[in-house]
C-alpha cells in the first residue's frame, strides 16, 4: 500500500512537532509544508518535502489528508476549505476560537462527508488509555472527586507572539487547559456543569494568566482544576508525562488525582490506590503501579488519521468533540465574569445559568 500523503499547514512549534511525527510514523510521508513564514523552508529542507507558500497550490496537489497547525483564529476556515476539497484534516486544538465557528465546520463536514479530527493529542497516550480502562472498572467504582494542576511558567518572550496574549485566541484556557478538558471529557463523559475564575493579575496583560473551575459531570462526581502560565512549578501534565522530551524537562511529579467510590488514581504515574479489605479510612490503603507501554502520542495520532482518511476508523476526538471542549472554555469564562454556576445544554455547545442540562 502506497503511503499515505500528509501536508502540514504551519511550520511553527507544534507544526514541526507533527512533522516529526509524519516523518516517524510508518505508511505516512511529508506531501507538503504550508507557511509564508522563515523558518519553513528550514523544515521543507529538513524532510525533503515541497514548500507551498499558498493554502490552494497546495490543495491542487491533491494530499491524502492534511494537518492544520497554524495560528487559532485560522484553524476553521482552512479546515472548511480542506473539506469542501474533499481532503480530511486534523485540526490542531481549539478547533475554533468561537462556537459559532464550530459550528460552521460541522455543517460542512455534515454537507460532504468529509472527516475531521482535533488535534488533542493526550487520547493516543498509553497512559491516558490505560487510565481510561482504570476508571471505568469496578476497581475504581464511579467518580467521586478529583484534581487537576496545570502550572507552567511560560517566558515573556512567548508572548511577543500577538496572538498568544489576544483575547478569544490565546490565554491558558484556550492553550492550556482546553486539553485538560477533552482529558478529562475522555476519562468520564460529558461535562454538566461549570463553575469559573480568571485573573490577569500575575502578567496583566489582556488575556488570563491564572483560571481555575469546578466541574460536575452528567455522571456524577465533580473535579477541580486550575491553569496558570504564570507560576512556578512542575506540576503539569506537559512537564510531568515527558510527552516532549526534545521541549520539555520532565520531572517525576503527579498533576492529576482522581478519587473513586472503589479506589484512586494519580497521573501520569499511574499508581492505583485501594483497600485490600473494608473501605474505611481506619485501614491502610495500599497502591500499585499500572503497567504500560511507552508510545508517542503524535505518531499514535497520525497513525489514527490515516485509519480514518481510509474509512477504517471514526475520529477518535472529532470536530464535535473539538467544539464540545471550546463550549466548556467558554462556559468557564462566562462562568467567571458572571460569578454563577453555569450548566451545559444537552448538546454540550451552550451553556445556561439555571438548571440542569435538558
Amino acid at each position: 500500500m502506497a503511503d499515505k500523503k500528509i501536508a502540514v499547514v504551519g511550520a511553527g512549534i507544534i507544526g514541526r512537532t507533527h512533522l516529526q511525527a509524519i516523518a516517524a510514523a510508518d505508511g505516512f510521508t511529508i506531501a507538503g509544508i504550508v507557511d509564508p513564514g522563515p523558518g519553513a523552508a528550514e523544515a521543507a529542507a529538513r524532510y525533503g518535502a515541497p514548500l507551498f507558500q499558498d493554502f490552494n497550490a497546495m490543495l491542487e496537489e491533491k494530499p491524502d489528508g492534511i494537518v492544520i497547525a497554524t495560528p487559532n483564529e485560522s484553524h476553521v476556515d482552512l479546515a472548511v476549505r480542506a473539506v469542501e476539497a474533499g481532503i480530511p484534516a486534523l485540526v490542531e486544538k481549539p478547533v475554533a476560537t468561537r462556537v459559532s465557528e464550530a459550528r460552521s465546520l460541522l455543517a460542512a463536514i455534515d454537507r460532504h462527508g468529509v472527516p475531521v479530527m482535533t488535534g488533542h493529542h493526550r487520547r493516543f497516550n498509553p497512559i491516558i488509555l490505560k487510565a481510561r480502562d482504570l476508571v471505568g472498572s469496578q476497581r475504581f467504582g464511579h467518580l467521586v472527586q478529583g484534581s487537576v494542576l496545570c502550572s507552567l511558567k511560560k517566558e515573556d518572550g512567548y508572548f511577543d507572539v500577538e496572538w498568544r496574549r489576544t483575547p478569544g485566541v490565546g490565554g491558558p484556557l484556550l492553550i492550556n487547559m482546553i486539553h485538560e478538558i477533552d482529558l478529562l471529557r475522555f476519562l468520564f463523559g460529558e461535562i454538566a456543569s461549570v463553575s469559573g475564575v480568571a485573573s490577569t493579575m500575575e502578567r496583566g496583560l489582556p488575556v488570563e494568566d491564572t483560571a481555575g473551575a469546578i466541574l460536575t459531570f452528567r455522571e456524577g462526581g465533580m473535579i477541580t482544576l486550575s491553569v496558570s502560565d504564570a507560576a512556578c512549578g512542575p506540576w503539569a501534565w506537559d512537564i510531568a508525562a515527558g510527552e516532549n522530551p526534545g521541549r520539555f524537562p520532565a520531572h517525576r511529579v503527579q498533576s492529576h488525582f482522581f478519587a473513586g467510590s472503589a479506589g484512586g488514581l494519580s497521573l501520569p504515574d499511574l499508581a492505583f490506590w485501594s483497600h485490600p479489605g473494608e473501605k474505611t479510612w481506619y485501614e491502610e490503603m495500599q497502591s500499585s503501579v499500572e503497567p504500560v507501554d511507552a508510545a508517542d502520542s503524535y505518531i499514535g495520532q497520525i497513525s489514527h488519521f490515516g485509519a480514518v482518511i481510509d474509512g477504517r476508523a471514526e475520529p477518535r476526538c472529532s470536530a464535535l468533540d473539538g467544539a464540545r471542549n471550546l463550549a466548556i472554555i467558554d462556559a468557564i469564562k462566562a462562568s467567571s465574569q458572571a460569578g454563577m454556576q453555569l450548566f451545559m445544554a444537552a448538546d454540550g455547545l451552550t451553556a445556561k445559568a439555571m438548571g440542569p442540562a435538558a
